[in-house]
Parts: structure tokens; C-alpha cells; sequence
């Protein structure tokens, strides 16, 4: 592998795909815990305490990892791609401060709080901790997806010199997607997160701890995900009629379709052959495509020789929607059963439980998924119509970027498995036993994550 651009582009899609897993469990986890705080307080029943307890070790393994993955994707705008800040660094540079200033300060102040605090801060300061801590993980979301959102539908701002300038920072911010791609992301962080619950919740369960507090928080996740996976479609639907409009060749890859028709099939599976602009292996429902991306079974979908030379690669974005489409309806079928499952009986059951578990971090393949289909769809562009990928690139050469590459890659391998483990440690070692609570319950959190690492 000797070219450096290509190398560049594996590097930085190594490091964000790690980061992204951390993300995905807490901006929504983070609402989790104060959905068990407050039942504690309304209740004063201890199982949701427990939960609070158990779920905040993970809420903190998580927090640290996703704040040292996300240091390293820093220091490559200014050593790979030195082209994206000159050209875009107006943009990218303040709101990239805003996420930091406005949401990282207020998760790392009050997390502290959040963890150490019970007992020794008045209980509503505990409370008031907990959701300023789950709204800067929202808040940190916000800002990241408004520039994610700029770069592929960029609107609000001027060139002078060469050099991009904001003009309208409102228009920056709430540029013509990033409304679809933030109620997406939130909610894909949400089904990531009831589906870790749920399944750890499951595994807890499965080796015989049959602690009120598990039941409480399995029931909680796959409560969860039964609401929000209906949104989830919703939201797609709409995310895809927006995608349409301003990216429509993006839209032609995912479908792989290559003449902009009407009655466009909906392709279940294919072979998508760019050589010779076709599909093999097709197996298609008739008229589907333009029936759900236009709302019209004789609506008109682009095609892909439309784009030809300016479009992205078309098998990423094909087999990447499918991956996330196919997890989303698993999601939905065990999220619903699970949900009438616990209303009939109360408990899991063998069958449940085992189905659970395997979906413990389907949230996370679905998430990378839908990313890949996201950021590969924007090619050959950086900025959308601004900034071509090929003119960010740096001068590094290939193998110091190769060697890089490699080393992050064990350092990411180690952390995925050390952090796996640990989450099925804790989930062994369940919660403390319930006591006295002012004898210490959120005190050991850092205590017991550090002796599993």
C-alpha cells in the first residue's frame, strides 16, 4: 500500500470508528441513569439505585475511552489532511471549540459529581448532576453534527481568496440536513445503548442473578428500544427524502441503481459490477425504491450514470444500508417481543434472554453502518462541492502514515477487548449489595472499573 492518500483515509475511519462506539452508548446512557435516579427519588426503591450504581461503571468506562479516542482524530486534520482546516478551518475550527467549551467542560465538571457524589451532595445536586452531564453528551452531539451535516450539505457561507468564511452561522449550524442526521444519531445512540442494557441486563440474568435491579433495567431497554425503533424508521425515512434532494447520487449508490427511471425496484441483494455500470444476482421487489425515496411507486430515482466519475463507490454504500436496514428490523422483532414477553410474564425467559445477548451490541454494527454509508457517500468529496478529498490530503509520506496506521490499529484491538471484557467483569460481579446507601454506594464506581481493567 504506497498511496498516502488512501492510507490517510484508513487511518482516520480506524480512529472515528472506534471513537464512535463510545459516543454511542453515552450520549443516550446518560439519560438512562437519570431515568434511574429518578425513579429512586419518586420510589425510594433501592433496585433502581442499583441499576443507577451498575450503569454509571459503564457510563464512565465508556466517557473515558471516547474522550481519549477522540484526542487522536485532532491531530490528523493538521498532519493528513492540512488541506481540510486551511481551506474550511473558519468553519470546522469554532465549532469544534463550541463542542468542546460548551459540552466537554460540562460533562467533565459534573461527572464528578455524578460519581462521587451521592451522600455527600444535597440529593437534588446529585439529580441536577446527572442530567447536566446527560445533556452536554447530547450537546457534545449537537455540535459534531452540525459540522458532520456542513460538510455534506454545506450553506452559510463565502469565499474570499480561496478561503472559506462563514457568512450566517445560523444557516452554518441548521444547514438543510443536519436536522434528519442529529434526530438519526440520537436515536441510533439510544437503541445502541437500551440494546447494551438489555443484553448485559440478559447475560446477569441468564448466570442466575436474579437481582430486582436487573429485571428493572433489562425492562427498561427493551422498553426503550420498542419505542424508539419506530421513530428510528420514521426518522430514516425522512433523513433518505432530504438525502435525495441534495445528495441524490449518494441515494443512487445505496439502491445501486444506474438509470434515473421511474418505478426503480427496490434491490434486496445485488452484485453491484461499477466496471460494467450493472447489477448481478439481483433480487428486487418491483417499484419499491420509488415508493419509499419519493412516496410515488412512478416516482423518479437519479441514477448513477448520471454521476459517472463523481459519484461514490457504489458497494460500500449498497451492502453498508442493507447491514443497518437488516439490524434495524432484527431490532424492532426482538425489541417488541421482548416488550409483550415481560408484559405476560414478568421475566425474560431462557429464549429471550439468549436473543438479548446477542443483540448486546447489534447498536454498535448498526451505528458503524449507517457511518460508513454516511462519510463513504460524500466521495470524492471532503466538503460537499467545496472541497475535494484528494486536495486535503497531506504531504506524509506513505509509510510513516502506514506505520501509524498499524500501531493504532494493535493500541484500538487492546482497548476493544480490554473494554469488552471488563463490561462482562462488571456484569459478573453485579452490583455491590444493597445497604445502608450512606455507607458508600456511588463512592466504589471508579474503585471497581479500575481493580476489572
Amino acid at each position: 500500500m504506497d498511496d498516502p492518500m488512501l492510507l490517510a483515509r484508513i487511518q482516520f475511519a480506524a480512529n472515528i470508528s472506534f471513537h464512535i462506539l463510545f459516543p454511542s452508548i453515552t450520549i443516550a446512557l446518560g439519560w438512562l441513569l437519570l431515568y434511574f435516579k429518578l425513579r429512586y427519588v419518586g420510589s425510594r426503591d433501592m433496585k433502581w439505585m442499583d441499576a443507577y450504581r451498575f450503569w454509571t461503571k459503564v457510563f464512565a468506562l465508556s466517557f473515558a475511552l471516547g474522550v481519549v479516542t477522540g484526542i487522536t482524530m485532532s491531530f490528523q486534520f493538521g498532519t493528513n489532511w492540512p488541506g481540510f482546516m486551511h481551506k474550511v478551518g473558519n468553519v470546522a475550527g469554532p465549532l469544534l471549540a463550541y463542542e468542546v467549551l460548551t459540552a466537554f467542560f460540562l460533562e467533565a465538571v459534573f461527572l464528578g459529581i455524578m460519581l462521587f457524589g451521592f451522600r455527600r451532595v444535597p440529593g437534588w445536586v446529585h439529580t441536577l448532576a446527572t442530567f447536566l452531564v446527560a445533556f452536554g453528551t447530547t450537546l457534545s452531539a449537537f455540535w459534531i453534527i452540525a459540522l458532520n451535516s456542513w460538510m455534506q450539505t454545506p450553506q452559510g457561507y463565502e469565499i474570499r481568496d480561496g478561503v472559506i468564511h462563514a457568512a450566517d452561522w445560523w444557516a452554518i449550524v441548521f444547514n438543510p440536513s443536519m436536522p434528519y442526521r442529529l434526530t438519526h444519531m440520537l436515536l441510533a445512540s439510544g437503541l445502541t445503548a437500551s440494546f447494551l442494557v438489555a443484553g448485559l441486563s440478559a447475560y446477569r440474568w441468564l448466570r442466575g442473578d436474579k437481582a430486582p435491579s436487573v429485571l428493572a433495567a433489562l425492562g427498561t431497554g427493551i422498553r426503550t428500544a420498542a419505542i424508539l425503533i419506530p421513530l428510528q424508521i420514521l426518522a430514516g425515512d425522512q433523513h433518505g427524502l432530504n438525502t435525495l434532494e441534495h445528495q441524490p447520487a449518494k441515494i443512487a449508490a445505496m439502491e445501486a441503481n444506474w438509470e434515473t427511471r421511474a418505478n426503480v425496484p427496490l434491490v434486496l441483494f445485488a452484485w453491484p459490477d461499477e466496471k460494467a455500470r450493472t447489477n448481478h444476482f439481483e433480487i428486487a421487489i418491483p417499484d419499491a425504491a420509488s415508493l419509499i425515496l419519493t412516496h410515488d411507486p412512478d416516482g423518479v430515482v437519479p441514477g448513477l450514470n448520471d454521476f459517472e466519475g463523481n459519484h461514490p463507490p457504489v458497494a460500500p454504500l449498497f451492502f453498508g444500508f442493507r447491514i443497518m436496514v437488516g439490524i434495524g428490523v432484527l431490532m424492532l422483532l426482538i425489541s417488541w417481543w421482548g416488550t409483550l414477553v415481560l408484559w405476560r410474564r414478568r421475566t425474560p425467559g431462557k429464549w429471550l434472554a439468549r436473543s438479548l445477548l446477542l443483540m448486546t451490541y447489534s447498536g454498535w454494527a448498526a451505528t458503524l453502518a449507517g457511518w460508513y454509508v454516511t462519510e463513504i457517500g460524500r466521495q470524492p468529496w471532503l466538503v460537499t462541492g467545496i472541497l475535494r478529498t484528494a486536495d486535503a490530503a497531506g504531504a506524509v509520506p506513505a509509510p510513516m502514515i502506514l506505520t501509524t496506521l498499524i500501531m493504532y490499529l494493535m493500541i484500538y484491538v487492546i482497548l476493544f477487548g480490554a473494554f469488552i471484557s471488563v463490561l462482562f467483569y462488571l456484569a459478573r460481579k453485579g452490583a455491590e449489595p444493597t445497604g445502608d446507601p450512606k455507607e458508600g454506594a456511588i463512592q466504589t464506581t471508579l474503585g471497581s472499573t479500575a481493580e476489572a481493567a
